[in-house]
């Protein structure tokens, strides 16, 4: 129950961050390799360079003649200590310098000259494998000229490389990064459009309109299977509801020559109690079958483009059955607010559905009172009795076809059935008030 009830994940925000860290990765990838790259053409003491110029600009200063001298800090010495082949030549731009460690003989010669260099990586030297480099270093006691070597394998020249290329893959980073939160999602949610549109369509099908398919075209391909085989579940279902519509409309059909046969039996009886019952129940049974064939009719009925009038059609349903309401006990009256109310839809329906409601007021509004038919200028036909009313769990059940409130009335559960339906079909809607004081069913089209 715990994994049913849980929300279904958004594809959009799946792909959206996937991506995202997809090409996030790759940058970081790309800015990783070029600095394993660039190791593979840089010095290797690169990795040293910054060390052994911050710590060598730290220690120098002028002796009281004013000659060039390296005290020796805990910097300087643990530098030291650590790199037992480092040798250099540190030297300022007046052309002073000292030097420490065994300094290679191809090298030697450069000493007094290191002042002239800003920044040098030396090697390719035939006669020594010795890699040399010269740093620039800002110290008290001005710019410090720094030749060193013996440290090629020592420290991590990619990290190096990072921490020094890190204004431009930060600036990088901060152009890409907001451009890739807002355009990922963007396409993301353009190639996703359009199966929203189909989930929007596929919202939108009603079974009562057949021949509604999904559109196919635009679709990605991996969800055009999907499609298809919606589209071929809706084509099974439609033949099998139109073999039961075809089934219960032959049915009614059928079912009116026997009908019609009982009752020119009935009427050849003598006149008594026995007959009057049969003839009730031979009535019930051919409304019910009428009511059936009316039913499935109206779940056929697609002509919704006749200007019809509302007014008219109340007013003629209310003629033909003030007799009756009469006659079952009732009073019976009609109110428009106006002279005509213009609609589009199918005028045989809708008098259908007008004339279930008032007669479902004469069957079930007690035998007395008052029945009265209005329509507003708003398209709304009000009917209301004033019998004893719908019991509240009731209200929205009788709506649906073949439920009766009580199992011994005599309808056959189909009028406000046929009412929504016909409402539905014309894009309407139906509602229902009841209390005790009566029944009140609209018809808002």
């Amino acid at each position: 129950m715990r994994a049913a009830n849980r929300p279904n994940p958004s594809l959009w925000w799946k792909l959206s961050w996937q991506l995202n860290l997809v090409i996030i990765a790759v940058i970081a990838a790309v800015i990783i390799g070029l600095c394993i790259w660039a190791t593979t053409i840089m010095s290797p003491n690169i990795a040293m360079e910054e060390t052994i110029g911050s710590v060598i600009a730290g220690a120098a200063a002028r002796d009281g003649q004013g000659h060039l001298e390296l005290r020796e800090t805990l910097e300087l010495k643990a530098l030291k200590e650590q790199n037992g082949q480092l040798w250099y030549v540190a030297a300022t731009t007046d052309g002073a310098f000292v030097s420490y460690g065994a300094i290679p003989p191809a090298y030697a010669e450069l000493a007094r000259l290191v002042h002239l260099f800003d920044d040098a990586d030396i090697r390719g030297s035939a006669m020594t494998n010795e890699i040399a480099t010269v740093e620039t270093a800002e110290a008290a006691v001005g710019e410090v000229r720094i030749l060193f070597g013996g440290v090629a394998d020592k420290g991590w020249p990619v990290l190096a490389l990072l921490s020094r290329a890190y204004p431009i893959y930060i600036s990088l980073l901060a152009l890409a990064l907001p451009a890739i939160f807002l355009a990922v999602p963007r396409i993301v949610g353009r190639a996703l459009a359009r199966v929203s549109d189909v989930a929007r369509k596929a919202s939108q099908i009603e079974p009562r309109r057949p021949g509604t398919r999904l559109p196919v075209d635009g679709i990605p391909k991996e969800v055009t299977p999907l499609v298809i085989a919606f589209n071929d579940a809706l084509e099974r279902l439609e033949s099998e509801f139109r073999k039961r519509q075809r089934f219960l409309i032959d049915a009614a059909h059928e079912l009116r020559t026997p009908i019609a046969i009982m009752q020119t039996r009935i009427d050849g009886m003598s006149e008594g109690q026995e007959r009057r019952r049969l003839l009730q129940d031979v009535a019930r049974l051919a409304e019910t079958a009428e009511q059936l064939l009316d039913f499935e009719r109206n779940d056929q009925a697609t002509d919704l483009d006749e200007t019809i009038d509302l007014v008219e059609i109340a007013r003629t349903v209310v003629a033909d059955l003030a007799p009756l309401a009469i006659a079952a006990g009732y009073q019976i009256s009609f109110q428009s607010d106006v002279e005509s109310v213009k609609r589009k839809g199918n005028c045989s329906a809708l008098q259908r559905a007008v004339s279930n409601l008032v007669r479902n007021a004469i069957d079930h509004g007690g035998n007395a009172g008052m029945i009265t038919i209005s329509v507003s200028a708003d398209g709304l036909i009000d009917v209301a009795d004033e019998g004893p009313g719908i019991p509240a769990e009731h209200q929205e059940l009788v709506f649906e076809p073949f439920y009766r409130v009580t199992p011994k009335s005599t309808g056959a559960g189909l009028g406000l059935s046929l009412v929504k339906q016909v409402v539905a079909n014309h894009g309407g809607r139906v509602s229902m008030k009841s209390s005790s004081a009566g029944t009140q069913v609209a018809m808002q089209l």
